[in-house]
């Protein structure tokens, strides 16, 4: 684990998110003291599980038949 002050660690960034990409922790520290640490951020996978809303979701009879007149006339803003 490597330790830079802020000065190094704004002029040298990119080279830091590099070694943070690399599974290295890097420190940060302002007069000696640490106060941040730049680490790598691990993807979340989330499995796909199917079935999940069956029984929970209902659609109408009438889901796709035409809509009413004056319901249409409404979203065309006649």
């Amino acid at each position: 684990m490597e330790q830079v002050n802020i000065y190094e660690a704004k002029t040298h960034f990119s080279k830091y998110v590099e070694k943070a990409e690399s599974g290295e922790d890097v420190i940060i520290a302002r007069g000696g003291k640490q106060v941040a640490r730049l680490t790598a951020i691990t993807p979340r996978t989330r499995s796909i599980q199917f079935g999940v809303l069956k029984g929970k979701v209902r659609l109408a009879d009438d889901f796709d038949s035409a809509l009413p007149a004056e319901v249409l006339a409404g979203f065309e803003g006649r």
